[in-house]
């Protein structure tokens, strides 16, 4: 293959991982993240926030707190981080809100759940262990490097917030709405996955769409690739349509209200059903599965546009809608550069190179499962299978550890975005802190698995 080949096959290698992502992860996961960021900002008092997780909040309290705040969160890296900028913005302490991005996507619940019961129960154990550690310790060193410019944050922020009131209930109740709208959508429960209702349209010419669509954008899930669905591509022009609407009817919201501001709501919240939703495209049509997805997101959104119509003022609304919009505008743009050159870099990295490097427990195999973690980033619960699928191959428990424990953490979209929320010093000494970690406690981790007593680790 010449220059150009190589080069174009990169190219769509990068746009079908962005398409795929865009149509997978961006709408039930992502896009609720920011309101829920939004929020944050606009509808909750600076003490709420600083009253658990603040710079002079006891540490016992703070890192605990935050830790605990990020367990029932079964999100990825690249979603946790508009909330992550939503709780520092609003004055939480650099150290507590470094635990709480580290430990979500590390440590929730649901990914403990999912690797005890598909690795093994040793496993999910120290990854909850190593996590909870590692995120407390990786707090507590950034804020002990940036003491300084933590303490400015804190002053910014009580210049920004001091007249805040007292958090109304109904913003509590809206807030937690929105999270009960992300859970349900990324949440792989029974009582939200399976079906109650088929219905089927009579519409042709869907199945030959989607059979193009994964030609051209092949499923691969040994390398993340998830292929786009016709689901998906219609999916895909929804969110561009949000976008457009959006940018007419919020952008210039400080100048009043306007049609487009209410035709961005409406079709935020039908996308978000359409998202919900399963589709089947066969011969005769299309089979539309009503699930317990989208009978939790259709609930959410009702009570939501309760809430705004009759306990928000025009001047909460207009708040809450443009401080989610500045955080789209912030970091959607470096979302969709993180996970085109994901879907480039890729290409270059082959699974097997992890199998050789890693074989055995040692710091270069372990640094292999941390790298391989940002470059072949998987959505949030895909680590597990891939995990299970080099474990097959022969990688050793450890790395395969330190993989776990970084592929959540450190994708490359979401180290840029966080940079534009905490700067690049400050992103760059995080992500040294949680590859070392990461390393370190895979390779803990493999020379107990080796038969290595307790009392050698602690000398180690």
């Amino acid at each position: 293959m010449d220059f150009l080949s190589i080069s174009l096959h990169l190219f769509y290698s990068g746009l079908g991982n962005l398409a795929s992502y865009l149509a997978a992860h961006v709408l039930l996961c992502l896009l609720p993240a920011f309101y829920i960021a939004g929020a944050m900002t606009a509808l909750i008092p600076k003490e709420t926030i600083t009253r658990f997780l603040g710079r002079e909040r006891p540490k016992y309290i703070s890192y605990p707190a935050a830790a605990l705040a990020g367990s029932v969160l079964a999100v990825c890296s690249c979603t946790i981080v508009p909330l992550f900028a939503g709780i520092y913005k609003k004055g939480a302490g650099l150290g507590p809100a470094i635990t709480f991005l580290f430990f979500a996507p590390a440590a929730n619940i649901l990914a403990l759940i999912y690797t005890g019961g598909i690795i093994g129960v040793d496993l999910a154990f120290a990854r909850l262990f190593l996590s909870l550690i590692f995120g407390i310790g990786i707090g507590l060193i950034m804020a002990w490097i940036f003491q300084h410019d933590d303490k400015a944050h804190d002053e910014a922020a009580d210049a920004l917030f001091t007249s805040e009131d007292r958090m109304q209930q109904s913003a509590l109740i809206f807030l937690l709405v929105l999270i009960a709208l992300l859970l349900a959508g990324t949440l792989k429960i029974a009582l939200l996955t399976d079906t109650y209702v088929i219905v089927t349209l009579p519409i042709s010419g869907i199945d030959n769409l989607q059979m193009f669509l994964y030609q051209l954008i092949p499923f691969d899930p040994a390398r993340g690739g998830e292929g786009v669905s016709a689901q998906g591509l219609l999916l895909i022009i929804m969110l561009v349509l949000i976008g457009f609407t959006s940018w007419l009817g919020i952008e210039s919201i400080f100048d009043g209200f306007n049609r487009w501001t209410w035709i961005s709501l409406i079709l935020l919240s039908v996308t978000l059903l359409v998202a919900a939703i399963g589709m089947r495209p066969h011969a005769g049509g299309v089979d539309i599965f009503i699930n317990g997805k989208c009978v939790g997101v259709f609930i959410s959104l009702v009570v939501l546009c309760w809430i705004i119509k009759t306990k928000f003022t025009e001047d909460q609304i207009r708040d809450l809608l443009w401080e989610s919009w500045k955080f789209v505008k912030q970091i959607f743009p470096l979302l969709v550069v993180g996970v085109f050159l994901v879907g480039v870099i890729r290409e270059l990295i082959k699974p097997e190179w992890i199998e050789v490097l890693a074989g055995q427990n040692t710091l270069t195999g372990n640094l292999a499962g941390v790298v391989f973690g940002i470059f072949m980033y998987f959505p949030t619960l895909v680590e597990v299978p891939i995990a299970q699928m080099f474990l097959s191959l022969g990688m050793h428990r450890g790395p395969l550890l330190a993989y776990l424990m970084a592929d959540p953490e450190l994708s490359l979209q979401s180290i840029l975005i966080t940079a534009a929320i905490i700067g690049y010093t400050k992103t760059w000494t995080y992500v040294a802190w949680v590859a070392l970690f990461s390393t370190l406690a895979g390779y803990l981790y493999g020379v107990w698995i080796d038969g290595a007593s307790f009392t050698m680790l602690s000398l180690m």
